[in-house]
């Protein structure tokens, strides 16, 4: 594995694993759908002038323009939004350990929608990683730094998330560039909670101050473009073991929260993060080479 390989994959774990610190930081000026469509709306604002100003790709077409709003729907409007959520409610590190627990599933939704093998290393896999989580969480609860209800929002999320990867996986894209898919799905995504923006908004629970710009402009350009972008130069050159960079996202996670947000970090988190990672391993050593995964961060 040469240099640039190695250095993309650990930008892309660093900048996935940063938004859910970001999104703490965000939250202490403004309120979750603020925040939401700020990010999607500079992002996707960003990338469609990218795609179509200076890279001149072509617009989506008729039945794209469909497949676009139904994927904005899962992968932008539910999923962040309602982990925008369940952020206010949960710290930082479990929100990056718990991203790090789609592939798992992602594997075992696409046995139940199309008849994919659910193996006993899938069924080891998620119950590693589901133990971990318990694990991890376990210490958060008591000092306060987690709740029930939050765990829940988070669940569903990361539910969210991968039916959208799901469906991505399983449409016909033709030649339609990923940056403007990822565009116009962003901005769509957006569009779809401004009434929810509009039916929650109190002015006084907004300061546009240097929390509030600085934790949703790093969602915006590092985490929504940048990491992404690593993630498709990953899958380009190595496809079949892009997703071993997932494995850091929590490790990283962790840390970033604990250095900016003083969250704690113990042996529970130790062995949350273990079981975790040890969960997506056996479920990516089980995976055929030539099986199609689906994309998690498109």
């Amino acid at each position: 594995m040469n240099s640039k390989i190695i250095w993309t994959g650990i930008a892309f774990s660093f900048l996935c694993a940063s938004a859910s610190t970001a999104t703490k930081i965000g939250l202490q000026s403004a309120q979750p759908f603020v925040i939401a469509i700020t990010r999607f709306f500079i992002a996707g604002i960003i990338m469609l002038l990218l795609a179509h100003g200076f890279m001149r790709k072509r617009l989506p077409a008729k039945k794209e323009w469909r497949q676009i709003m139904i994927y904005g729907l899962f992968n932008i409007s539910i999923y962040l939004g309602v982990y925008l959520i369940a952020m206010q409610k949960i710290s930082a590190g479990l929100g990056s350990l718990a991203v790090a627990i789609n592939p798992v599933m992602i594997s075992f939704m696409a046995a139940a929608l199309y008849g994919h093998r659910i193996t006993i290393l899938n069924i080891t896999s998620l119950v590693l990683c589901s133990v971990g989580v318990i694990i991890a969480a376990w210490p958060l609860l008591q000092n306060s730094y987690a709740s029930v209800d939050g765990l829940l929002l988070l669940g569903a999320s990361m539910l969210a998330y991968s039916v959208g990867a799901i469906y991505y996986a399983h449409n016909d894209w033709g030649d339609l560039d990923i940056i403007t898919i990822n565009g116009w799905q962003t901005i769509a995504g957006g569009i779809f909670l401004l009434p929810f923006l509009l039916f929650t908004f109190k002015q006084e629970r907004n300061v546009f101050d240097l929390h509030f710009w600085g934790g949703t402009l790093w969602l915006a350009i590092p985490v929504s473009i940048g990491a992404v972008q690593c993630w498709l130069l990953l899958l380009s050159k190595r496809p079949l073991t892009a997703a071993y960079w997932l494995f850091l996202c929590p490790v990283f996670g962790f840390i970033i929260a604990n250095l900016t947000l003083h969250e704690p970090l113990s042996l529970y988190t130790l062995a949350g993060i273990s079981l975790v990672i040890g969960g997506l391993y056996i479920v990516q050593r089980s995976k055929k080479p030539e099986e199609k995964e689906p994309s998690l961060l498109e």
